[in-house]
């Protein structure tokens, strides 16, 4: 078995991620399985060519086959793009099945259902936002973003499994952990993967399109979820969900990382250097010109010499250790994370309330029940990259005002909501398709905000942050943020509709959205200081 294990890491391309960073914390499992590539090359199972091509050796001397449009930026945005849209899939699959599943599965009684879907649901989010921190600092610490890239999808894999098969409370819980921990590892290193490979110019459109992609699961999930479960069972959504981890898996094993790629390239090039890793890992990891970050605000061009971007060098060692603590301090950045709070919120709300409503008010079946969020991902994809390029386009404080604003009003609107026939069924559907626009409109301006900002005080702060963005602390962070939203979505919607009801329950969150977007004109794209000559 461990022979086989082996056999089946030296099958894939990005082993040497892996390897490397093995090596640095295990050395005798590395020369472990350093002996089993010589044994197996040796035996002819595994030639020296195909080693050296699919890169498990540490040389980097010749490249892999398909080195250029594996390493190519618009793999890396749809590698990642069906990472975090995996994510999202599996934990979509089964929000409209959960008042079902624990019914016929566990067969709880009525009145436990909602605390327990929003117990799960929470679970969730605390354990991603538990891990993040950790990530976010390892991860900019490593020499890859690989390896962790592919623990992620271990313990997603682990977490189905547990999910799909568990017969009691506690199992579907430690599933909920596991998943929270592959949504911290996938979305914190690969985010960074995107913005390591387009860089900050057109960073709105490009996140624009990955969510809008990645709603795609908010889309297909629930009704393909609801619709599985009630004609197959488990079965059906365990084949599901293994089909979607396998391409996923695919794809991770193929991608090659912009720091990897340099190395391969460094070699080429410099035959005579040291390989990279030992050194500096050969990484340029210069900012880019201003020119490029300028392009995303409005306003003429400028160089950034602003003092509210300077960084004090006494601080505590914790700040030099952790160097995106400094910017915590810093108005416009917290409110840019506080948009993330509001946005994951209003989502969880969503995953929480609309099943659990629509069995309580229309009787509706798993499978009807998921095909309620339909309209709201179909707005949120179609929206989304359009509204990512209006924020590169007018500025990230334009479109943060209008689409917390417009929700402010729409979210009034399901007060309308009442208990009824197939017209009321419908009206629900179409008020959620209307609410879907502004979801589509707030997902892009917080998260190019906060990178904005992170690039600006980068520029000002080199010998601070030394030769790495501390990019990786970032997502870190506003995962942290976003999974906070997503346990306080669920338990502040699920408790509010079962004391006030679900219409006063969107008059609660139709406020918390007018509150961001007064701070969204108050300090979001501020811009930048200008010199004074």
């Amino acid at each position: 078995m461990q022979g086989l294990g082996i056999s089946f890491v030296l099958a894939y391309p990005e082993a040497t991620l892996i390897s490397d960073y093995i090596a640095k914390d295990c050395p005798s499992i590395f020369d472990q399985l350093s002996s089993s590539k010589s044994s197996l090359r040796m035996t002819g199972s595994a030639p020296r060519p195909l080693l050296t091509a699919l890169g498990f050796r540490r040389d980097y001397s010749r490249k892999p086959p398909g080195f250029s449009w594996r390493r190519s930026k618009w793999f890396i945005i749809y590698t990642v793009s069906i990472a975090l849209w995996t994510d999202l899939f599996l934990y979509s699959l089964v929000v409209p099945i959960l008042p079902f599943l624990l019914q016929d599965r566990l067969d709880l009684p009525p009145s436990k259902i909602q605390s327990c879907v929003s117990g799960l649901l929470a679970t969730f989010a605390a354990s991603s936002f538990g891990f993040s921190p950790v990530i976010g600092y390892i991860s900019d610490l490593v020499s890859t973003r690989q390896a962790p890239f592919f623990l992620g999808l271990l313990a997603l894999l682990g977490s189905t499994a547990l999910f799909l098969l568990g017969q009691s409370l506690l199992v579907l819980f430690v599933a909920r952990i596991l998943q929270g921990l592959s949504a911290a590892l996938v979305w914190t290193v690969g985010l960074v993967l995107c913005v390591e490979a387009v860089g900050t110019e057109n960073l709105g459109k490009t996140m624009g399109g990955i969510f809008g992609f990645v709603a795609v699961g908010n889309l297909l999930s629930p009704p393909l979820g609801g619709f599985v479960y009630d004609k197959t069972g488990n079965k059906g959504l365990f084949i599901v969900a293994f089909a979607v981890l396998l391409v996923d898996f695919i794809l991770r094993a193929l991608v090659i990382e912009p720091r990897i790629g340099e190395r391969y390239e460094s070699q080429v090039r410099s035959p005579a250097q040291p390989p990279a890793g030992q050194a500096d890992d050969c990484v340029d990891e210069r900012p880019p010109p201003s020119e490029e970050i300028s392009r995303l605000l409005p306003g003429p061009k400028h160089s950034i010499t602003s003092c509210s971007y300077k960084i004090s060098p006494d601080l505590p060692t914790i700040c030099h250790k952790i160097p995106i603590l400094p910017c915590l301090a810093d108005l416009r950045f917290l409110s840019s994370v506080f948009l993330t709070l509001v946005q994951a919120t209003l989502l969880g709300s969503f995953d929480a309330t609309v099943p659990t409503l629509a069995q309580e008010y229309y009787g509706l079946s798993s499978l009807h029940a998921g095909l309620l969020f339909l309209p709201l991902g179909i707005t949120t994809l179609a929206l989304g990259p359009i509204f990512g390029m209006c924020v590169d386009r007018f500025g990230t404080k334009v479109v943060a005002v209008s689409a917390y604003s417009y929700l402010s009003l729409i979210l009034c609107l399901l007060r309308l909501v009442q208990p009824g026939a197939s017209s009321q069924v419908l009206m629900y559907g179409g008020m959620l398709g209307v609410c879907g626009i502004g979801m589509a409109g707030i997902n892009s301006p917080a998260i190019v905000e906060a990178s904005l900002i992170i690039e600006n005080y980068y520029e000002l702060n080199q010998s601070f942050f030394g030769h790495k963005k501390p990019y990786a602390q970032l997502y870190a962070l506003n995962n942290m943020v976003f999974s906070a939203g997503l346990a306080l979505g669920p338990e502040l919607a699920g408790e509010l509709k079962q004391r006030i009801g679900y219409g006063n329950m969107n008059a609660v969150l139709a406020a918390v959205c007018a509150v961001a977007a007064l701070l969204s004109f108050r300090y979001i794209g501020g811009g930048r200081d200008r010199d004074v000559p």
